[in-house]
C-alpha cells in the first residue's frame, strides 16, 4: 500500500454536523430531523429551532454559541472538541466509521473474531481489507458515510 488517498473534505462545520447526522443514526430508522435534534436539544433547556440548524447544515451560519455547539455535541454523542478540534474530528470520525460498519452483521462478525489478535496482525488485516477494498473499487477510507 502506497498510503496516499484524496485530501480530506474541508474541516467546516457545516460539514461536521451534516456528517455527524448522515452516520449518528437512530437503530431501525433513517437520520434524525433537524426538527426533531431541534426539539430534543430545547427540551434540556437549550433553545434552538430546526431551521437555525438547518442554516448551519447549510452553512449559511457559521458562528453557533458555545452553548449550542455543546448542546448538538451531546445530542450526537460527541465531544464539543468535535467542531473545534480537526484532529479530534478525525478520531471521532474514525469512532463513527467503525460504528457504523458494525451494523453490518458480516463486518461484526470479523470484528469479533479479530478480539485477541496482535496489533502487528491488525495492521495486516487492515491492509488485506484495504487491498480488497481497492480492487473492488471502492474508498480505502473506509465505508460511504452517504
Amino acid at each position: 500500500m502506497d498510503g496516499s488517498s484524496a485530501p480530506p473534505p474541508p474541516q467546516t462545520l457545516a460539514g461536521k454536523l451534516n456528517h455527524l447526522f448522515r452516520t449518528v443514526v437512530p437503530a431501525g430508522r433513517g437520520p434524525y430531523s433537524v426538527e426533531e435534534v431541534a426539539k430534543t436539544i430545547t427540551d434540556t433547556g437549550v433553545p434552538i429551532s430546526g431551521s437555525y440548524i438547518w442554516l448551519l447544515r447549510k452553512g449559511q451560519r457559521d458562528n453557533p454559541t458555545l452553548r449550542h455547539l455543546t448542546a448538538l455535541a451531546r445530542f450526537f454523542g460527541v465531544p464539543p472538541a468535535y467542531f473545534f478540534d480537526d484532529s479530534v474530528t478525525t478520531d471521532v470520525n474514525a469512532e463513527l466509521a467503525l460504528l457504523t460498519a458494525l451494523r453490518d452483521a458480516g463486518v461484526k462478525e470479523v470484528a469479533l473474531r479479530a478480539a485477541g489478535v496482535s496489533p502487528r496482525s491488525l495492521a495486516s488485516i487492515r491492509e488485506v481489507i484495504d487491498r480488497v477494498r481497492e480492487l473492488e473499487g471502492l474508498p480505502n477510507d473506509g465505508p460511504d458515510p452517504a
